[in-house]
Order: C-alpha cells, then sequence, then structure tokens
C-alpha cells in the first residue's frame, strides 16, 4: 500500500482583525490583543491577519489609537509569526482612488512596520488596479498576496476564474487568495474552482470565506482536499455568523488527516478563554448583535452579501417603504447587469444597492442616479467584466464620455502635496499616510494627540462636534 503523503493545511487566524471587524464593528482595541500576542505565537499559525480591511479607519475614528502604533507593538509581540493586512488595491484603505505614489508609500511604510503578506484586492477583480501594489510589495521583498473577489454570474465561468489567476501569477503575486466574502462559494463548487486554478498556477492557494451562509466549514473541507494550501480561520468566542468558521473546528476537522495542521488544541483552549471574556462583554453592550451569529440562507437565494441586506432594510425603513423588500431584492441583479455584473464587495455592493433601492422607491428605473452609480458606469472604478448597459450608461453621463483607461492614469503625484497640507500635525513619516486616507479624521486624532501630550483634560472636549481643544 501506498504511504499517505503528509500535506498540513496552514492557518491563517483572523481574530485581531476581519473576525472583530464582521462582529464588533472593528471596535476591539490594542491593549484587548497585547496581553495574548505571546500565546498565539507560539502556535504555529501560517500568518495572523492583524491590520488593514477596516482597522487604520476604526483606529483613528473610535478608538483615538495610531494604527501605525498598533502594528509596531504588534510586531514587536509576534516574534516568530507573520503579520498580514487587507489592501484594496488602488482604495488603499479608504473610499477612493490613490495615485500611484500614495500607495507605493503605504506599501514601503506596512512592510517598513512589521508586515510580512500584503493580501490586495479590487473590487471589480480589475488587475489594472492591483498592478502598483503588488509591484511595491515586490520591490520590498513582502509577500504580495492577491484576492480574488469571489462571486455568481454569467461572466464568472472556470475559465475566467483561471485565466484572471495566470494573469496575476505573470504580474508577480506570491499566492492566490480566493475571497468569497459574501460565503457564495458552496462545496461542490470549491472542489471545481480550487481543482481548476491548482492546474492553471504554481503558486499557493489560499481560501477566505464567511460563515454567513452556514456552508463554509464545508467549503473549507472540500477545497483542502482539492488542494488549497492555506485557509482563514478565527477562534471560536469571535467566530461563525459574518466571521470565519472557527480555527478549533477546523484544526479537529483534518486532525489524523493527511491535512492535519499539527496545532496544539490546549494551546487554542487557553487563546479562546481570553477571547470569550471580550465576545460576552460585547454581547452585553450590544456592541455584538446576535442577529450576525446565525445562518442566514437569503445570502445564497440572492446572491447579496449580509451587511448589504442590512443595508437596504435601513434605507428602505428610513424611506418608511419597507414592504418594498422583496422588490428591491429582485432590482438588485438587475441594476447589477446593467452595471457591469460586479461582484458585490465594498464600494461596488453600496453602489448597488442604494441604485436598486432609488429605483424601486421612485417608482421609475434610474429616474434618480446617484454620483457613485454615475461613477462606476464612467469608468472610474475600472473595468467591469461585462459591458455594462450603454442605455443607462448614456442616461447616467449625459454627454461626459467614459473613460477607458486605469483610473489611476488621470491622477497625478499627490505625496508632496498632503505633506505640505499636514505638516503643521506630523510627527513620524506615517503621519503623512493617516492624513492623505482620511484627512477630517486623521486631524481630529493629531488634535487629540497633541492635546494629550499637553496633558490638556479630555473632558474639555468639545464632544458634541467631537472637537479637542488644540
Amino acid at each position: 500500500m501506498s504511504e499517505v503523503v503528509k500535506k498540513p493545511v496552514g492557518i491563517t487566524e483572523t481574530v485581531l482583525r476581519d473576525a472583530h471587524q464582521s462582529l464588533l464593528a472593528t471596535r476591539m482595541t490594542t491593549e484587548q490583543m497585547l496581553p495574548i500576542i505571546d500565546k498565539m505565537d507560539k502556535v504555529g499559525y501560517y500568518s495572523v491577519e492583524c491590520w488593514g480591511g477596516a482597522t487604520f479607519d476604526a483606529c483613528l475614528r473610535f478608538l483615538k489609537e495610531d494604527p501605525w502604533d498598533r502594528l509596531r507593538k504588534l510586531r514587536d509581540g509576534f516574534k516568530n509569526t507573520k503579520l498580514q493586512m487587507l489592501f484594496r488595491g488602488q482604495n488603499i484603505l479608504g473610499y477612493r482612488h490613490y495615485a500611484d505614489d500614495v500607495v507605493e508609500y503605504f506599501v514601503q511604510k506596512s512592510i517598513a512596520n512589521g508586515i510580512d503578506i500584503i493580501r490586495i484586492f479590487d473590487c471589480l477583480n480589475d488587475i489594472r488596479n492591483l498592478q502598483t501594489a503588488v509591484k511595491a510589495a515586490n520591490k520590498e521583498k513582502g509577500h504580495a498576496q492577491v484576492a480574488l473577489s469571489y462571486t455568481l454570474g454569467d461572466a464568472y465561468t472556470l475559465n475566467y476564474w483561471k485565466d484572471i489567476a495566470k494573469r496575476i501569477e505573470d504580474m508577480g503575486a506570491d499566492s492566490i487568495c480566493i475571497k468569497d466574502m459574501a460565503g457564495l462559494l458552496v462545496p461542490v463548487k470549491a472542489t471545481e474552482l480550487v481543482t481548476a486554478l491548482k492546474e492553471s498556477v504554481k503558486i499557493p492557494i489560499q481560501m477566505h470565506t464567511h460563515y454567513t451562509s452556514g456552508v463554509a466549514s464545508m467549503t473549507y473541507m472540500k477545497s483542502v482536499e482539492a488542494g488549497a494550501d492555506v485557509i482563514d480561520t478565527a477562534m471560536s468566542p469571535l467566530s461563525m455568523g459574518t466571521s470565519q468558521p472557527a480555527t478549533e473546528v477546523m484544526v479537529e476537522a483534518f486532525k489524523d488527516t493527511p491535512y492535519d495542521t499539527g496545532l496544539d488544541q490546549n494551546l487554542l483552549a487557553e487563546i479562546a478563554d481570553y477571547f470569550r471574556p471580550i465576545q460576552e462583554n460585547a454581547l452585553k453592550t450590544g456592541l455584538l448583535n446576535p442577529k450576525v451569529m446565525g445562518v442566514n440562507i437569503k445570502t445564497l437565494l440572492y446572491q447579496v452579501p449580509g451587511g448589504m441586506l442590512s443595508n437596504l432594510v435601513s434605507q428602505l425603513k428610513d424611506a418608511h417603504q419597507e414592504d418594498k423588500y422583496y422588490q428591491v431584492l429582485e432590482e438588485v441583479p438587475r441594476v447589477r447587469k446593467d452595471f457591469g455584473e460586479p461582484p458585490l464587495v465594498t464600494p461596488s455592493s453600496q453602489i448597488v444597492g442604494t441604485q436598486a433601492v432609488l429605483n424601486v422607491i421612485s417608482g421609475e428605473r434610474y429616474k434618480m442616479i446617484t454620483k457613485e452609480s454615475k461613477a462606476l458606469l464612467k469608468g472610474e472604478y475600472g473595468q467591469t467584466v461585462k459591458p455594462v448597459n450603454p442605455e443607462v450608461q448614456r442616461k447616467a453621463l449625459g454627454g461626459e464620455k467614459p473613460i477607458t483607461c486605469r483610473p489611476a492614469d488621470l491622477l497625478k503625484p499627490e505625496l508632496a502635496t498632503i505633506e505640505a497640507e499636514m505638516s503643521q500635525w506630523k510627527e513620524q513619516d506615517e503621519d503623512v499616510l493617516s492624513y492623505a486616507l482620511f484627512p477630517q479624521v486623521a486631524t481630529e486624532f493629531f488634535k487629540y494627540r497633541q492635546a494629550q501630550k499637553t496633558k490638556v483634560d479630555p473632558a474639555a472636549a468639545d464632544s458634541a462636534s467631537k472637537a479637542y481643544p488644540v
């Protein structure tokens, strides 16, 4: 009998980033993270995802923390573990496209402050919007992982995924991640997809999904059996629901198989014990809504991510038209088709969802068109996988011409201007980047930071306008 080849699956732990972003509105503080780092560092994770995504904005806006300081503290604590971040391509961690010089500088500073693996994605899977970040990561000797935003639709065939994966490998990516942000990837399709990707590229494949639709752990099992190298999981107190499958459960599931992770359940249990009171307290204070812990099968029925569903509900509530909910759900795929079938992930999910709501409540399709819809139809976010509906595009743009180049090609270098604009607040090079991404929020934070140093009582802050004494 031939010997079974061992192929241990790698585990990326998301508890310090995506798990609390998905369940606790990104409110975990650095102070809450630091005491457990020593134990987490002994586990033997493939990597720990601890930065990027919404954590940067949340640090400055809500926690009054410097995100760069958080990264340096985490780096000091994790002596043996690779640190990973999520990066929105040309959008970096903000909500618009930035000039190449800002993207390059952000990558350089992220790696210099301790990031090993940068997971880069684009909401349209337009690989032109990934190029600058990938090149910068290569130059800084970081690991450039490109994440494909997984979605369903006529355009998204196995050949589409194979072709784009090959182009990403040729671009210089070190690995590929299937980013299933809405929990749409079911087990049988995961087998097909991973098998196809493994045939077309030589670089490692990582799987990322959310438990929203209830199939995530089965999808991981099938993905790993088909050859996936790494999976994203979260410590059990902050797992499931809109977060990832539980780390301990997946470790147990692969035990005594060729994919055995070799991770120690006793050590994981101690780490889980640390996060449990954080979860319990969040439930008590209302920060963790029990609703997000359940399974939402509508995600699969309507192919709409969980967060987008709750957005639609609140928009209809504001308009006192909650009875139109199912009409809006039917309108979403139609708008998505008109808009070139983009994956539904930030910001395209908000753009398509809001437009669908407007189309239904105004009683006429595209009577009102949001400026974001116009920007998408104009090509300002990049190229959609299918052409947009020309009639809708004409209606939105009037006489304006759509753009066909990479959107960032239209942006002049902006670092020097930004630096001049915020020079009075600069205490470290990284402050320029914080300001570049979130000018108002960063300025508020810089004022607060200055006030703390001059020992001004924070209670003297004008809490209504969130202004701090200068």
